[in-house]
């Protein structure tokens, strides 16, 4: 019996040998780009000496987290972190299930040709905005908005890069622009796959547009909008390095506003050179984000099991 079980493994290694070889590069990639970096979390606890090398440097305990946290700053871009990305969530999972559901409903009512090009508008949206476009609107001197719209209104222009107070909203609004067309893409998918069936049942029944849409759009696709919301909980800690630092200029009249973790981190380690301080912020959204999954996930099983990611 140990001999045929023997042969019956063999044999089944033999038949799937090219797909664990297959497996072999993205394996690879796996465990350099995601394992093998865990050996740097060390240096969240030394005081980094370069001629010492990282696992020779003086041990420096949770020196490196009490610097990040007990700077004046620290409230400051917590706050702003927390804030902006609930925001993010709250608004980007909401406008892309709205627009994904429009496209549906023009994919059913136009042609099919009309529908591709439509289909595209999400792509197109993600990749338009950029910091020098934002700039070229919101320039003091040379910008669209200072010289196009606000004299048509009769309004003086602003010096946008040094009023904060408008750059919650600014930010909030090119954050969409930018990042809106990917989840409304996922989304879209989820609700070709709804089967036609359901919503002619519906019909028959009277059911309204609206009502179709609360009774079998948004209950179908609700795990992946779960899903997908757990996973941008795990990185509440983190942000858009690009949105924070780039399209503001990195303008110091703006950091009460637009100053997040790891802008504030990425200025620390230009200005002071300070490893273990970026890597104790880096380790420490990291621990935060999986605590966050673990949480959010427990109480979405509590809640509904078959909605959990796990």
């Amino acid at each position: 019996m140990a001999t045929i079980a023997h042969r019956k493994k063999r044999s089944s290694i033999r038949k799937y040998l090219p797909l664990y070889v297959m497996l072999i590069p993205g394996l690879a990639y796996l465990f350099l780009n995601n394992y093998l970096p865990l050996f740097g979390l060390t240096i969240a606890f030394k005081n980094i000496d370069y001629s010492k090398g990282i696992f020779g440097s003086d041990w420096a305990g949770l020196t490196n987290f009490q610097y990040l946290f007990q700077t004046n700053d620290a409230y400051i871009i917590t706050r702003n972190t927390l804030l902006y990305n609930a925001v993010f969530i709250v608004l980007g999972l909401g406008l892309a299930i709205t627009i994904a559901i429009l496209l549906n409903e023009i994919k059913n009512k136009f042609a099919s040709r009309f529908y591709q090009s439509v289909i595209l508008l999400p792509f197109l949206i993600s990749i338009i905005i950029v910091s020098y476009l934002v700039y070229s609107f919101l320039s003091p001197s040379t910008g669209f908005v200072n010289n196009t719209i606000l004299p048509a209104f009769g309004i003086d222009p602003v010096s946008w890069y040094t009023e904060s107070k408008y750059w919650p909203y600014i930010l909030v609004f090119v954050h969409l622009w930018k990042g809106i067309g990917y989840n409304c893409i996922v989304f879209l998918a989820a609700i070709i796959g709804i089967d036609p069936e359901y919503y002619e049942a519906a019909r028959i029944d009277g059911a309204s547009k609206l009502r179709q849409i609360f009774k079998i759009t948004i209950p179908t696709i609700t795990p992946v909008i779960i899903m997908l919301t757990l996973l941008a909980i795990g990185r509440i800690f983190y942000s858009d390095f690009g949105l924070f630092y780039q399209v503001p200029m990195n303008s110091g009249a703006l950091f009460e506003t637009t100053n997040v973790i790891d802008t504030y981190v990425f200025r620390g380690l230009m200005q002071l050179g300070d490893i273990g301080m970026s890597s104790a912020a880096g380790l420490y959204q990291s621990l935060v984000g999986f605590l966050l999954v673990l949480i959010s996930n427990f109480i979405v099983r509590k809640i509904n099991k078959e909605n959990a990611l796990f």
